[in-house]
């Protein structure tokens, strides 16, 4: 498993095999994305990159347009994640 989905599974305490929610649109997410590309992260920065506030559950059709066709912007998918782990936190 990548560290980056386990990260993610971890902080929500999802099951390897639990149907994730896709954060934008609600459909099943099949991906652990990163809101900002690992690439965006130098050398200093890379324990940040698999950060929780940089991960968000997305379904392919929302990953494909969110990394594709600028169809979901950052800043958008930026709050509704927060939004996410803000609810996690008052738990």
């Amino acid at each position: 498993m990548k560290k980056h989905v386990k990260v993610y599974l971890d902080y929500f305490n999802y099951g390897i095999d639990e149907k994730i929610p896709c954060e934008y649109c609600g459909a099943v997410a099949v991906d652990i994305a990163h809101i900002t590309a690992r690439s965006k992260f130098g050398s200093k920065r890379a324990d940040e990159k698999d950060d929780i506030s940089n991960l968000v559950a997305l379904c392919r059709v929302c990953h494909y347009k969110y990394d594709f066709e600028n169809g979901i912007k950052k800043e958008d998918l930026i709050e509704i994640h927060q939004r996410k782990l803000g609810e996690i936190k008052k738990k």
